[in-house]
């Protein structure tokens, strides 16, 4: 069976049998590095992010918890960039789990990861309609519902995964370049004015103050939340070149690039706005804290496009979590985790070789949510964005902390010869410490990152609803283990043999 009719006889599970694929040679390393970094969304997290944790995390210190936040992920992509290079899924923590700590508890992991993904895009389209109705209103007076903006987006991200991921890859670098572009133009001509109206300090970068301020597990929460879906890197594997070389790159230009950018760009705003200022501005009117030194060192015409540039920004952000989530049902359904799902979510589209059907399902579960929200009057920003956003957050903040045990798992029954005290072990141990020590800050500063909805029933039952979808996943795993073997032999074993470029 070819390739360009979706089914690979490349792809085998542990049975032999040829499985539906994703179509291969798609994407490279660019396009690998900018579907991750659009996860991260530069503009809407610095925009969103920032003067929400210099207002009410560490204060001026918010620069440093960039720091400390990429430092904890470079030593945790270091485990996790290992096991890439022996194995390559579409299910990436599902695969990468299930090989190290059992299939179990990687069928736990993966549904929790799915769940993650799946609650991230109509957070994202929330802050996109929010974003998208005060930019029209300001900019040319229209006053647009925003459920209009959410279609829109929907009908977008539904569009881009169904043609595959070359396409939503060409979408993503001219969104992802002109966000990035007008947050460095703020950044270097606030640099190149001598670091703003008191000059340059080192304060901001200070690694000691990303521990002070209001609520430093606040501040360090909020850094970590800016860079989450960078791991997706490993979910392209089946579909860009030679992918054993190529997924352990993107991940650490990911996580370095984004934390240099994160790290200056944040700095030199504090910076723009006066550092005795800052607590202030970012208190009274959050936005000013970028928009004050862009019109200042840049320009007016230079705020109005950064107005626009959160629009797009949230929009890519948005499109590459539809991306994942589709990746995660389609690696769940090929294996036949439940039967009727091999031939419908684990199928690729005949042409495009794309997650098409996995990739509509997802499409119906968002505008589900979104309804509902909408139904029950909820603010887009405040309610859709913030309270799915942490619910999504936390579940893969675990599915995090779990991969890094699974690394080490992993190789100390595997291939003794890339076993490496730092890369294999200490890395893993430590990155999966951390990862935990983030789930407590987010568990701990809960009530205070969801603001007006802080007494949300959605905010209260998160913790639970985490529970239950781990407690499902290893409850099915046992279940399969007794009833069907046969299918149970087959989670997260969905991999690609091929070791050189295809």
């Amino acid at each position: 069976m070819a390739v360009d009719e979706g089914v690979a006889p490349a792809a085998k599970t542990g049975e032999e049998e040829a499985v539906h694929r994703l179509k291969p040679n798609a994407i490279g390393l660019l396009g690998v590095v900018f579907m991750a970094v659009a996860t991260a969304a530069p503009i809407t997290a610095m925009t969103g992010n920032v003067p929400f944790m210099v207002s009410s995390g560490n204060g001026i210190g918010a620069p440093a918890s960039y720091l400390v936040a990429m430092v904890v992920l470079a030593i945790f992509s270091v485990g996790f960039t290992s096991m890439a290079k022996h194995i390559t899924s579409t299910g990436a923590f599902y695969g990468f789990i299930s090989y190290g700590l059992g299939r179990t508890v990687g069928l736990a992991s993966g549904l929790l990861a799915t769940f993650a993904y799946v609650v991230f895009e109509p957070a994202l389209i929330g802050i996109f309609s929010t974003f998208a109705t005060g930019t029209l209103n300001d900019q040319t007076g229209l006053d647009i519902p925003w459920w209009v903006f959410a279609i829109v987006m929907l009908a977008v991200n539904a569009t881009g995964t169904w043609f595959g991921v070359s396409v939503a890859e060409k979408l993503l670098i001219v969104l992802l370049a002109t966000e990035v572009t007008v947050l460095a133009a703020m950044a270097i001509s606030v640099a190149l004015h001598g670091g703003g109206p008191n000059g340059f300090s080192f304060d901001p970068v200070n690694p000691v103050n990303a521990f002070k301020g209001t609520s430093a597990g606040l501040g360090l929460f909020f850094a970590f939340w800016s860079w989450v879906g960078f791991e997706s890197t490993a979910m392209y594997g089946e579909e860009s070149r030679n992918p054993k070389k190529i997924i352990p790159k993107a991940t650490m230009i990911s996580v370095l690039g984004v934390g240099v950018f994160y790290v200056l760009v944040s700095w030199m705003a504090i910076s723009g706005t006066g550092e005795s200022n800052a607590v202030k501005v970012a208190t009274d009117n959050p936005l000013a804290l970028f928009f004050n030194p862009t019109e200042r060192y840049v320009g007016h015409w230079a705020v109005d496009v950064m107005q626009w540039l959160m629009i797009t920004g949230s929009l890519a952000c948005g499109m590459a979590f539809h991306n994942c989530a589709s990746r995660y049902m389609y690696a769940l359904g090929r294996e036949g985790v439940i039967p009727a799902l091999k031939n419908t979510v684990g199928r690729t589209h005949a042409r495009h070789g794309s997650p098409h059907i996995a990739g509509l399902v997802q499409t119906i579960v968002s505008a589900v949510l979104i309804g509902a929200f909408w139904v029950a009057g909820k603010d887009p920003y405040n309610a859709l964005y913030v309270l799915l956003a942490i619910l999504g957050t936390m579940a893969i903040l675990v599915v995090q902390a779990v991969c890094s045990f699974a690394v080490l798992a992993y190789f100390r029954k595997n291939h003794p010869e890339s076993r490496h005290w730092f890369r294999t072990f200490t890395a893993p141990l430590v990155g999966g410490i951390a990862m935990l020590a983030v789930v407590v800050l987010l568990v701990s500063n809960m009530g205070v990152a969801a603001g007006a909805e802080s007494g949300s029933l959605v905010l209260k039952a998160t913790p639970w609803l985490v529970a239950l979808v781990a407690a499902t996943g290893i409850g099915y795993a046992q279940y399969l283990k007794r009833r069907a073997p046969e299918r149970y032999a087959l989670l997260g074993r969905t991999v690609l043999e091929e070791t050189k470029e295809r």
